[in-house]
């Protein structure tokens, strides 16, 4: 069998970040909608939250459970089936009535989504060698950061040609694009090959969910996933309303700011997983590269300062470089650490640290902005939780995986 050549190892995960990029289209349609669909569906900020809430609920239980299937079926097939499946449950979010059923659909379409980040984790662990899988991280981060950039115009174009319910459907038909892609992607041997039954992997031991959940490297890569997720998430969940709500654009006219701070995130992460990949020593965490980028994700804690829309986009902007950068280092560093089995297990895990931040907060933000107004104590509070984690991460030392490291 024909080795996997660098240029195709790189067209496979690139093709494995567009999932992201369908992935993060669908879930965040609602947020850019926002301010239209719960003035005509009568939703309150703190039922909005809980909107939020119900697809990182959902996620953060499907996410483990997805990267167990994953590992077992391989990223060729499972991202294909889930792409259809959530596809048709964001299409179906054009025909809610109210409440109730959309909280339901969201619930459906973090289920649905579940699978899309281990096995675009998966791919890039498996096709890329190990030198250039910082860089492949930072890439698959772009995926979602794209998908960000995308939306907003796209839904407030959609929008405009016939309302809310028509940018639901239209930004749901995204995934069909990408089918075609991925299986011609995927068609040649040695792919299948990789993202199938890769050598030493398909007979390897996998060790239990509560062993994996409680190991030091779990708990430590958990701890700077969950500080830095309330920022980065703050833009998907509430940054048309931010912008409605604080300087008083239209709905339609969101579109032309909020593509600016998912662009951050893709610098952030390209930038850091680039330089993480030159400086590769086995088993050395890149310290200083992380410490970065908490200063630059804390940096949300400036957004009460601006005083334009664009100011503000600015410093999103900068928070999300520094999110892109620590979701980009300790992605990289956990799962080089984990064994080959379990990656996309290991990842979903990892992912619903997120999650589990974003069920927590977005009820609270919707109730501090139902009571004050304003969103200032929230930036605040935002930047100042990004720290202690990080912190933590810095200090603690990675230890070794038991039984040991397989590549």
């Amino acid at each position: 069998m024909t080795d996997l050549s660098r240029r195709g190892a790189w067209m496979v995960a690139i093709c494995a970040t567009l999932t992201m990029t369908v992935s993060y289209i669908d879930r965040a349609t609602l947020g850019v909608l926002a301010p239209s669909v719960t003035k005509a569906l009568d939703i309150s900020e703190t039922e909005y939250g809980w909107l939020t809430s119900a697809f990182s609920i959902a996620y953060l239980v499907s996410t483990p459970l997805a990267g167990w299937w994953i590992d077992r079926v391989g990223a060729r097939r499972g991202l294909v089936g889930s792409v259809l499946v959530w596809s048709a449950v964001a299409a179906m979010h054009a025909l809610v009535p109210g409440f109730g059923v959309l909280f339901a659909l969201r619930i459906a379409l973090g289920i649905a989504e579940g699978p899309s980040f281990p096995g675009s984790a998966q791919t890039v662990q498996r096709v890329l060698p190990p030198n250039e899988r910082a860089r492949g991280f930072g890439v698959l981060f772009t995926g979602s950061s794209i998908g960000g950039m995308m939306v907003p115009p796209l839904a407030a174009f959609l929008y405009s040609l016939g309302g809310w319910r028509i940018a639901f459907l239209g930004t749901a038909l995204i995934g069909l694009l990408w089918v075609p892609l991925w299986l011609w992607a995927t068609r040649r041997a040695v792919v299948r090959a990789r993202l199938d039954a890769p050598p030493g992997v398909i007979n390897a031991p996998r060790p239990p969910f509560m062993v994996l959940a409680r190991h030091p490297l779990m708990v430590r890569a958990f701890v700077a996933m969950m500080a830095v997720a309330p920022a980065v998430g703050f833009l998907q969940a509430w940054g048309a309303k931010y912008l409605v709500r604080t300087h008083e654009l239209l709905q339609e006219d969101v579109g032309a700011y909020l593509w600016l701070p998912p662009l951050g995130l893709d610098v952030g992460a390209i930038l850091f997983g680039d330089l993480a990949s030159r400086q590769h020593r086995e088993g050395a965490p890149p310290r200083a590269l992380f410490a970065i980028g908490a200063l630059l994700c804390a940096s949300i804690g400036l957004l009460p300062y601006c005083t334009t829309p664009w100011q503000a986009m600015i410093v999103l902007s900068t928070s999300m470089a520094g999110g892109g950068a620590i979701y980009t280092l300790v992605t990289a560093d956990f799962l080089g650490r984990m064994p080959a089995s379990s990656v996309s297990f290991a990842g979903g895990i990892l992912a619903g640290a997120q999650s589990l931040m974003l069920i927590i907060v977005n009820p609270l933000i919707g109730k501090v902005v139902d009571a004050q107004g304003h969103y200032d104590s929230v930036a605040y509070a935002l930047g100042a939780w990004v720290i202690p984690g990080c912190v933590i991460w810095l200090l603690w030392p990675p230890a070794p995986y038991v039984p040991g490291r397989q590549a």
